[in-house]
């Protein structure tokens, strides 16, 4: 009975261990593909002077990209891009610019949730090649700020996202000689680490307190923002219970401040990358262009 009873734990901790391998060579897979897709992705392209315009271009509008990692972008990488002079963005790693490719948010900054930089299609290139289509005489200048699983505490005054995020703003427009360029608008994809028991009932008072601070700092009370709902899809696992509020407080806030929008991708139900939190590639191109369609909507206003 004893040498059964032994075997029994035995084979239980084989299984235990193969189940482990298995995992780990799943992650190394998912790690390997990623690697794999961005080095086939990847465009030749190399640092640009950004005061040399295109033919035809007359300014440029500088788009701050803020948010946590569907603003950074899971999406699969397109097996093959190409750049457009008019479109560019500030690389996070060197702060130097580059004729804008996928993905805008590379930069080796690991993901406050999951530990990784698996900067993928987010939607700020979307955006910008719809915003390009209306005015094809104004040059798109992208400058991502967003940061993996950053809570919203985190881009509050002096916060560890904030304080850069401005600076990079700042620094973007001057590297343009006077009264070529101006900081055009703020796009806002966030909340997801939010959506949590201990946050949640807070969030459209800190929301508002960001798009205010950011107007006082950049010195525009009518700066564009524009905001877009999280996931639909994602599932309370074991802590995002609040989805819901979450967009709530999102699609309100042109409600609340004047020169603000929100992007509604509650209908993106299955567009998500297989783990019930992430656009997929698909997905962050249809908010792109919605981004767009919404900041159109301010202009005409203005």
């Amino acid at each position: 009975m004893a040498g059964a009873i032994r075997g029994r734990r035995e084979s239980a901790d084989a299984e235990t261990v193969t189940d482990s391998s298995m995992q780990l060579m799943k992650q190394n897979l998912i790690h390997i593909t990623a690697l794999l897709l961005w080095t086939l992705a990847a465009v030749a392209v190399e640092p640009i002077d950004p005061t040399a315009m295109p033919q035809g271009t007359e300014q440029v509008d500088i788009y701050l990209l803020l948010g946590q990692s569907n603003m950074k972008g899971r999406g699969a990488l397109p097996t093959e891009q190409s750049t457009d002079p008019r479109i560019i963005h500030r690389n996070m790693e060197n702060d130097q610019w580059y004729e804008a490719v996928h993905p805008l948010h590379k930069a080796g900054v690991p993901d406050l949730i999951d530990g990784s930089d698996q900067a993928g299609v987010g939607p700020g290139l979307a955006f910008a090649q719809a915003m390009l289509a209306k005015d094809s005489a104004t040059r798109i200048a992208l400058v991502p700020c967003a940061h993996g699983g950053s809570w919203i505490n985190l881009w509050g005054k002096g916060g560890r996202f904030y304080t850069p995020a401005l600076e990079r703003a700042k620094q973007a427009l001057a590297d343009f000689p006077d009264g070529t360029a101006r900081i055009a608008g703020v796009l806002w994809l966030q909340g997801e680490s939010d959506s949590l028991e201990n946050r949640y009932a807070v969030y459209d008072a800190k929301l508002t307190d960001l798009v205010q601070r950011l107007r006082v700092d950049l010195n525009d009370p009518d700066l564009p923002f524009v905001a877009c709902t999280i996931g639909s899809f994602i599932k309370p696992k074991g802590k995002y219970f609040y989805v819901t509020e979450i967009n709530a407080d999102l699609l309100a806030l042109p409600e609340t401040l004047p020169f603000t929008a929100c992007v509604d991708a509650r209908d993106l139900k299955d567009g998500h990358i297989g783990d019930f939190m992430h656009y997929n590639t698909a997905s962050q191109e249809v908010i792109g262009a919605r981004f767009a369609e919404e900041f159109k909507s301010l202009i005409v206003k203005e």
